[in-house]
């Protein structure tokens, strides 16, 4: 029996969660002066480069005296420098509850060989923060994109810590509010929350972060790529516009002329209220449906930009191709564009709601997954 489709679309059926939705209006001419051909080394790169940094210092709230440098192999890449260049001068506890966070455990583990005490937490739940002993330095995810959870706050980060906290925050930034004062080294990168475009990472350090990188030395081998230091003091041209390696000066306009959007759309709190507004969309509709679960079933650890659902209903016996299933049907229909969960996460789906995805959208979207989760139930009961 075919199900009814619902009537009406979302505008843009883009809910991936990275690279994300252009933000609304977005338009290629955006970019027109993008000093293209024209080396990021000469006086117009070095000024749009740090056009980047300032913008992102202003609407973040980052403190006048942490450093924001813009790094290569975004994300990954600014996380990996931080655990390269400092770990190892004091005990390190490793925090993982999805794939990221267990790919930074692999890397001080196996890679660094560090005896680091790692606590995990499965998908959907978090570790006991309060076990956290920050005078040891910690690595940690504050947004898992792949599960769904973020950290509630940053209360459990003690101010007068001897270690230094290395959060990669590359689904909170922009949507979540980060305690500075609580964060040593802070990474993101720019296709995440703002929807620009990929391979630049972002790195922030505070103070205590930049005195550890000019008294300590690692044990281990640096790639010119990871070395923040010359002769003992920080590449201070690092955070000035003077990237490492060669950026693309097209994405740094991509960048721009998100952060010129976000400041139009009410700079940080007026970007987490769309998030948080597109996340309440979704708790309304899993509410009322009995098939239907956060997979963070905590709402304080429940994140608004990579929302992460999963099917409870007991005639679904294999839910991985359930999911894929109900997946496919939505792009075929042209309403939603890559919502499976993540590989190494539970089956399911996975909407991203951070701020350049409109909550007309959510909830045009929400009927489809009604229909699809129906069409494909209808499905099992035809084959039993």
């Amino acid at each position: 029996m075919a199900i009814a489709k619902p009537g009406a679309r979302p505008a843009d059926p883009r809910f991936s969660s990275g690279p994300c939705a252009k933000f609304p209006g977005y338009s290629i001419d955006l970019l027109r002066d993008a000093p293209l051909g024209r080396s990021h080394r000469a006086a117009v790169g070095k000024a749009r480069l740090k056009a980047a940094i300032d913008g992102t210092r202003e609407i973040l709230g980052i403190p006048d005296d942490y450093r924001i440098g813009i790094v290569p192999a975004s994300d990954t890449g600014a996380v990996e420098m931080a655990m390269w260049s400092l770990l190892g001068a004091r005990p390190v506890e490793m925090l993982a509850w999805e794939s990221f966070g267990a790919g930074w455990v692999t890397d001080a583990v196996k890679q660094l060989k560090l005896d680091a005490q790692v606590k995990t937490a499965e998908y959907g739940e978090i570790v006991d923060l309060a076990s956290v002993d920050t005078d040891n330095d910690v690595v940690f995810t504050w947004n898992g994109t792949t599960s769904g959870v973020r950290v509630p706050d940053g209360n459990w980060i003690r101010a007068d810590r001897q270690g230094l906290t290395i959060c990669d925050a590359t689904s909170a930034a922009f949507a979540q509010d980060l305690p500075w004062d609580r964060l040593d080294v802070t990474t993101f990168s720019w296709q995440k929350v703002l929807g620009g475009e990929a391979a630049h990472g972002m790195l922030v350090l505070s103070p205590r972060a930049v005195e550890r990188l000019e008294s300590y030395t690692p044990p281990w081998p640096l790639p010119k790529i990871f070395r923040l230091t010359k002769g003992g003091k920080l590449i201070e041209g690092i955070f000035a516009g003077e990237t490492i390696n060669t950026p693309s000066m097209l994405a740094v306009e991509d960048y721009l002329a998100a952060l010129d959007w976000a400041r139009s759309a009410g700079g940080l709190d007026g970007l987490k209220a769309r998030a948080d507004a597109n996340l309440a969309e979704i708790a309304r509709f899993v509410a009322a449906r009995d098939w239907l679960a956060f997979l963070a079933s905590d709402p304080a650890t429940r994140s608004n930009t990579s929302v992460c659902l999963r099917f409870t209903d007991p005639r679904i016996k294999d839910g991985a191709a359930f999911a894929r299933a109900v997946a496919r049907r939505l792009e075929a229909e042209s309403v939603a564009f890559d919502i499976g969960a993540y590989r190494d996460a539970p089956p399911g789906l996975r909407i991203w709601c951070g701020g350049t995805v409109e909550t007309a959208d959510v909830a045009a979207l929400l009927p489809w997954i009604d229909w699809a989760y129906q069409s494909e139930i209808a499905a099992l009961s035809e084959t039993a």
